[in-house]
């Protein structure tokens, strides 16, 4: 009876003589994934697990696409709210209207509307000029000026109209009609033995340069010899490009020694003169005004000269001191004026100087600052001024503002 309960259950023991039955069976501990990856990592099979699972994740999502489209998009369940509307509605035709019939709009009747404008006359581009014109001179207008109109150097207008100017730009007076060139350059009248070698050569231009230019009407076999070419006595030639030397007006330098040498610019001209004052070499402003009135230095239009603006009756003064080598009227356009020698090599010209305006005589001694006379508009003026001219026997006519200031 005692042992019924052992028989029951038989003793299981261990080494150490516990009955095992009796104790709770402890379930076996489970690895983390860490654990895990941490052992295929030792063992060397990290990558290869990983490429495994990449394939394995690959496939099934492959898996779950095609079962998706399979699902609802190849057997047209997707459920569209929209279109099943539009496709449960019936088809409506849009009736088609027709376009009113055109009518004539009654005579008198404003159309509006974008319309095209005429255009009478067509515009067309600039072309070359090969003919001369002629210009009438307006009152204000300069040599220069008319130059810059007709783009032209100031000497062409000068030497093509050589007949009215005289290579003078105090000639220029309103009303005068000029001939205007086309391009720079100037004209020349044929003479009865001239050749067009010589002509050519006088003018620094080729001969073909004058027989190509197209207003000329002239041809190498109309020429024919250029020693003695096929051209009629007063036929007036454009040189294009043709230069020469300055003729006319300017006023010469006149020797302290024999002043009588200028007895061809009128009858302002002087004795022999021996003796007199000397200039320092330093120039005084020689007028009360300050300001250029009407053309500045420019060998360009062959005015080597400052105009000097003032009123009528202006005080004009020595310049520096010296001797008087001509006072009075001059014949080239200066009307009255007044040289002064300064015994260095240098001379001082006073033009326009108004009638009964001289202050000095011929022979004269002047000092510097000295009145010697009064700004008038005599000779080729157009208004009072004083021409002022300074020269030197080794270098010509320079301009007077280097070396001189106001």
């Amino acid at each position: 009876m005692a042992d019924e309960t052992t028989s029951k259950d038989p003793l299981i023991k261990d080494a150490d003589g516990r009955n095992l039955l009796n104790e709770e069976i402890q379930p076996a501990p489970r690895r983390s994934w860490g654990e895990v990856w941490e052992k295929l990592v030792r063992l060397g099979l990290g990558e290869t697990a990983i490429r495994a699972g990449t394939g394995l994740a690959s496939f099934a999502l492959i898996l779950l696409v095609v079962w998706v489209m399979g699902k609802f998009y190849l057997k047209g369940q997707v459920n569209n709210p929209q279109a099943e509307a539009m496709a449960a509605a019936e088809p409506t035709i849009t009736p088609r209207i027709p376009p009113p019939p055109f009518e004539m709009p009654a005579e008198g009747s404003q159309v509006l509307g974008i319309s095209r404008r005429a255009m009478p006359h067509t515009a067309l581009p600039s072309r070359p000029r090969f003919e001369i014109i002629e210009y009438e001179v307006q009152s204000g207008d300069t040599v220069i000026g008319i130059a810059e109109r007709f783009n032209l150097q100031p000497q062409t207008v000068l030497w093509s109209n050589f007949d009215v100017l005289y290579d003078d730009p105090h000639r220029l007076m309103p009303g005068q009609k000029l001939k205007i060139l086309p391009v720079d350059g100037l004209l020349y009248e044929w003479h009865n033995g001239d050749g067009l070698n010589g002509v050519a050569e006088f003018f620094k231009v080729t001969p073909q340069e004058i027989i190509e230019w197209p207003s000329n009407n002239l041809t190498p076999e109309k020429v024919a010899d250029l020693s003695n070419p096929n051209i009629e006595p007063g036929t007036v030639l454009l040189i294009p490009g043709g230069v020469r030397e300055w003729q006319g007006w300017s006023n010469p330098m006149i020797p302290r020694s024999n002043p009588a040498s200028a007895k061809l610019m009128g009858p302002g001209y002087c004795g022999v003169v021996t003796t007199g004052y000397t200039g320092s070499g330093t120039f005084i402003w020689p007028t009360t005004a300050t300001y250029i009135s009407g053309y500045n230095y420019s060998p360009a239009t062959n005015h080597r000269a400052v105009d000097i603006g003032g009123a009528m009756g202006n005080a004009l003064y020595a310049a520096d001191s010296g001797v008087v080598v001509y006072a009075g009227w001059n014949n080239y356009g200066y009307g009255n004026t007044v040289v002064i020698d300064h015994g260095n090599g240098w001379q001082t010209l006073y033009a326009h100087i108004m009638d009964g305006g001289i202050l000095v005589s011929c022979g004269q001694s002047v000092s510097q600052g000295e009145t010697i006379a009064y700004m008038g508009s005599t000779g080729n003026s157009s208004g009072p001024h004083l021409h002022f001219e300074l020269m030197h026997e080794s270098y010509g006519k320079v301009n007077p503002l280097d070396y001189m200031s106001p």
